[in-house]
C-alpha cells in the first residue's frame, strides 16, 4: 500500500517534467518509483533521481536550459510572475505540493535578492503524507488535552516534515474525547501544507491556521496576536532569532512543535542555538527519527 502510494505521487512529480525526461524517469521499476524522494535536473548533466541510498543518473540525454524553463512553466502554470517571492527565495510550489528548488545566477538588489536567471539546476522534491504515523506517539506528547512541546530530530532528508505534518493533523483534527486544538503553522518554505494559490495541497487538519513563505521570527508574535494559537507548529530551527520567538511563544502559553536537524539529543546539545532552548526548558519530550525510507523508527525521550 505505501509503495503504491509513493509511486504515484512520484508518476504526479513527473508530470512537471518536459515530455522525453518525463519518458525516461516514468520508465524506472515501480519498485523504485514508491522510494523516489527527489527528481534533480541540472544542465549538461542526465536527469537523476534521489533514493534513500543516495543520488542516482538515469540514462539519457543531458538537461537543457530550457528543461528548467520548462518545469517552472509548469510548476507555476505558465504564470511565473505569481511565484515571484517565493521564486526569489530559490524555489516554487506546484500543485500536488511538490517543491521545485531552484539554483542560477542571482540577481542581488541592496542587500537582497530580487530574482534568479540562467537557471543551472533544480530539484523536485516529492512529499508523502503518512497518515496515522504520529498516532503511536500522542500517548507520549499529551498531558490531557495539552500537548508538551516537543522537537523533532533526525539527519537531513529523515522525515521530521513529514511526522510534524501528521502530528498537526491529528491535533486540529481530534477524536473521541480528545478535543480538536487551533493550530498554527509557520510553512516558512512551503513544504509543511504547500499553500499553492491560496489552498494547502497536503493535509493539515480542519483547526490549522496557515502562516505562508514567512520568516519564523515574524510569523510567531503574528501568529500569537492575531489568531489565539493553542499550538503552534515550525519546521527547522535553525537561527538564534527562530529560537528567539519559540521561547515568546511558549511564554505566551502556546505548545510548540517544531523539527531540528540533529542525529540525537546529545548532538543537539552541541549546538549553541539549541542549547539555549534546551536550558530554557521550552521543551518537554524530543522524537527522534531512525532509519530511511519505510523504515523509519521513532523514539520518544524526555527533556524536561
Amino acid at each position: 500500500m505505501e509503495a503504491a502510494y509513493g509511486a504515484e505521487r512520484y508518476r504526479e512529480a513527473c508530470g512537471l517534467l518536459p515530455e522525453e525526461l518525463r519518458r525516461q524517469a516514468l520508465a524506472l521499476p515501480e519498485a523504485w518509483q514508491g522510494s523516489i524522494e527527489e527528481l534533480r535536473l541540472r544542465v549538461g548533466r542526465p536527469l537523476a533521481v534521489t533514493l534513500p541510498e543516495g543520488e542516482t543518473p538515469l540514462a539519457g540525454s543531458p538537461v537543457t536550459g530550457e528543461d528548467l524553463e520548462r518545469v517552472v512553466d509548469r510548476a507555476t502554470a505558465h504564470s511565473p510572475y505569481v511565484a515571484e517571492e517565493t521564486i526569489r527565495q530559490g524555489f516554487v510550489t506546484a500543485a500536488g505540493g511538490f517543491r521545485v528548488g531552484l539554483c542560477g545566477t542571482a540577481l542581488p538588489e541592496n542587500g537582497s535578492n530580487r530574482g534568479l536567471r540562467d537557471l543551472t539546476s533544480l530539484a523536485i522534491r516529492i512529499p508523502r503524507a503518512c497518515p496515522g504515523a504520529a498516532e503511536p506517539l500522542l500517548g507520549e506528547l499529551l498531558q490531557g488535552n495539552r500537548v508538551l512541546s516537543t522537537l523533532i530530530l533526525s539527519p537531513p532528508g529523515g522525515g521530521k516534515t513529514t511526522l510534524l505534518r501528521d502530528l498537526v493533523r491529528l491535533l486540529s483534527a481530534g477524536e473521541g474525547d480528545r478535543r480538536p486544538l487551533r493550530v498554527a503553522l509557520v510553512d516558512e518554505r512551503g513544504e509543511l501544507a504547500a499553500v499553492c494559490r491560496g489552498q494547502p495541497q497536503l493535509e493539515v487538519g480542519p483547526a490549522t491556521d496557515i502562516l505562508d513563505g514567512c520568516p519564523k521570527a515574524l510569523a510567531v508574535p503574528m501568529l500569537l496576536r492575531a489568531m489565539n494559537p493553542q499550538v503552534i507548529a515550525l519546521d527547522e530551527i535553525a537561527l538564534p532569532e527562530d529560537a528567539t520567538a519559540v521561547q515568546s511563544a511558549a511564554g505566551c502559553g502556546a505548545s510548540i512543535l517544531a523539527t531540528v536537524h540533529a542525529a540525537s539529543v546529545d548532538d543537539l546539545r552541541q549546538r549553541p542555538v539549541m542549547v539555549q532552548l534546551l536550558e530554557s526548558g521550552v521543551f518537554a519530550r524530543a522524537v527522534v527519527i531512525t532509519g530511511r525510507g519505510w523504515e523509519r523508527r521513532f523514539q520518544v525521550e524526555v527533556l524536561s
